[in-house]
């Protein structure tokens, strides 16, 4: 099984290698309560098919990495109010915490520096490793995220119900109910995806892994975390950010304000994508990357290497 102990943090995660490891790495990082399954095997490949070497790993408290039993969260409604008085909640671990898990990572895999994406949560803790860790990137790649400002559009109603919805049973019939209301809830409006392939990748994410437990404790990290503008002032990568225009869990608000507070940081913005990785943008979302990531390497040979008298 490839676990691996992080030297930093000491957490056990559950990782993914891809393509040939003397290639550059792309190192993939998913979202809230999110398996890292939830990044496509098409993805992936088409990431190797560009030149790179892939990883993808499941955050701690999720899928195969190592669980905080026992660890309570605080009601995310009672954090929310603590923290705007200046009383923040005690948290099982912060996003910071999670940024060092990745960057422990590519220490413990000998790995020098990435180019780090990351979805979601998963975005949010690629700016962190950006802001706490500059010497581990080569690049950045922010995806459907946003810098937790809170006067920002909120979510979609039913899109951030459907997120947190309590679980009816642990029966497999109702664990995959679960998960097909959360992705018509926050998939894309221009590119929706085949019912029976979207109960597939659910059932199979469920026979792999269930813990409810993980979701609420990951929650609490990004309650915690607050609005991160300040701090991605300090983010001195190459950064991308990718956002859909139909997001409706994070606004497009949100990856407009990440842009606008990383330094040099490109937009993209996608009409018809909402907060998923569908098949048909696979090979477009796979370009955008491998283009970001090359013209930032490209950028940083050109620093170190003098120009001709």
């Amino acid at each position: 099984m490839p676990t691996i102990t992080t030297p930093n943090t000491g957490i056990e995660l559950f990782f993914e290698d891809h393509g040939d490891p003397s290639h550059e790495t792309i190192l993939l990082v998913m979202g809230l309560g999110a398996q890292m399954t939830l990044w496509p095997d098409e993805l992936v490949e088409a990431l190797v098919g560009h030149g790179f070497r892939v990883i993808r790993y499941d955050n701690r408290d999720i899928g195969l990495s190592q669980k905080f039993e026992g660890a309570r969260a605080p009601k995310p409604a009672w954090q929310v109010i603590r923290k705007k008085i200046g009383w923040p909640a005690r948290v099982p671990y912060t996003l910071a915490d999670m940024a060092d898990d990745a960057a422990g990572l590519l220490s413990a895999l000998e790995i020098e520096k990435a180019h780090v994406v990351g979805a979601s949560m998963g975005g949010m803790i690629a700016q962190l490793v950006g802001v706490n860790h500059p010497e581990r990137l080569h690049s950045l790649t922010s995806i459907m995220s946003t810098t937790g400002n809170g006067s920002l559009p909120m979510a979609d109603k039913s899109a951030m119900e459907a997120l947190v919805a309590p679980l009816k049973s642990l029966d497999e019939e109702d664990l995959v109910a679960h998960g097909l209301n959360i992705a018509r809830s926050t998939g894309s409006p221009g590119y929706p995806s085949d019912p029976e392939r979207v109960r597939e990748r659910t059932l199979k994410s469920i026979r792999r892994s269930v813990y409810p437990p993980g979701l609420p404790r990951q929650l609490a990290a990004i309650i915690d975390d607050g609005c991160r503008r300040s701090r991605l002032a300090n983010v001195n990568a190459p950064t991308l950010v990718l956002h859909g225009e139909g997001d409706p869990l994070v606004k497009l608000e949100g990856g407009e304000d990440t842009a606008k507070h990383i330094p040099g940081a490109k937009l993209v913005t996608i009409p018809g994508w909402g907060h998923d990785l569908p098949l048909e943008l696979v090979d477009l979302l796979a370009g955008h990357v491998a283009d970001h990531a090359r013209s930032a390497r490209g950028s940083a040979m050109s620093e170190k290497t003098p120009l001709p008298a």
